[in-house]
């Protein structure tokens, strides 16, 4: 039998050589255009890029998503090393001055109202007035207090002789401060009824206009700095139980207010 020759088939592709050179051709080919796109950039824009990512405050409030092994000790929920942002790291007005501000007003209140206090537990002290006049302490200022059996005969709104030594010496001590004064009537619970008087309401707003006028009258106060409050049986200290309550609840209050005279 005669053999078959095989017939040699011809690659009629390129030769393998130019796959690589035309890689290495392309290659090239976008070296220079890369080269060309990067001629071509605007320089101020290049320059505020540049800026943003050397300010280190990026980084700070932006933090990576991806955790640190070794997260340093500046870098909390927030994401800044001052905890001064929220919960999504970012960050948020600073208020240290304006606590800072509040906090001086509220010192210099509390200075205010201490040196108040010190001022009118001296006075009672150098006047023997302790167990005669009682003070309490407010957010507005320091209240004398005084019983109306001291200054009153039951039911009456005119100020007993006996009742002049103790206002007298309330006088001097308001006449040497400039602070604002409210008067306040209070009664008990029991009512009252004559031709003078129809109710506890003006009952107590008498007794607080005699106490005015009286200081009025025998110093040199101005009267603007005074305020008359009547209020009757609606703010006991007491429960009007018995003869003990009730006669703690009739009284007039001096509030002396930290407010200045001529002052809103």
């Amino acid at each position: 039998m005669k053999r078959r020759l095989r017939r040699q088939v011809k690659n009629s592709g390129s030769p393998k050589w130019m796959v690589t050179y035309s890689d290495m051709v392309t290659l090239i080919l976008v070296f220079f255009i890369l080269l060309f796109s990067m001629s071509q950039i605007d320089q101020h824009r290049f320059q505020v890029i540049s800026e943003s990512f050397q300010n280190r405050m990026i980084f700070d409030f932006f933090p990576s998503s991806v955790p640190m092994e070794y997260p340093s000790d500046s870098s909390g929920t927030g994401g800044n090393d001052g905890g001064h942002g929220d919960e999504d790291g970012l960050p948020v007005a600073n208020n240290e001055t304006d606590d800072s501000s509040e906090n001086e007003e509220e010192e210099e209140g509390t200075a205010q109202r201490s040196s108040l206090e010190d001022n009118v537990q001296s006075f009672l002290n150098e006047n023997n007035l302790n167990g005669i006049i009682s003070t309490n302490r407010t957010e507005e200022g320091v209240s004398l207090v005084l019983q109306d059996s001291i200054l009153f005969e039951t039911g009456e709104a005119e100020i007993l002789k006996s009742a002049e030594g103790f206002l007298n010496k309330v006088g001097e001590f308001l006449q040497g401060i400039p602070n604002r004064v409210r008067v306040e009537g209070h009664t008990d619970s029991r009512p009252i009824y004559n031709y003078r008087y129809p109710s506890n309401w003006e009952l107590s707003g008498a007794r607080a206009s005699s106490v005015i006028r009286y200081l009025i009258d025998n110093f040199a106060i101005d009267s603007q700095r005074f305020t008359s409050v009547d209020y009757a049986e609606t703010r006991p200290v007491a429960s009007n139980t018995s003869e003990e309550n009730m006669q703690k609840n009739r009284r007039v209050e001096i509030v002396i207010l930290e407010t200045k005279e001529g002052a809103e």
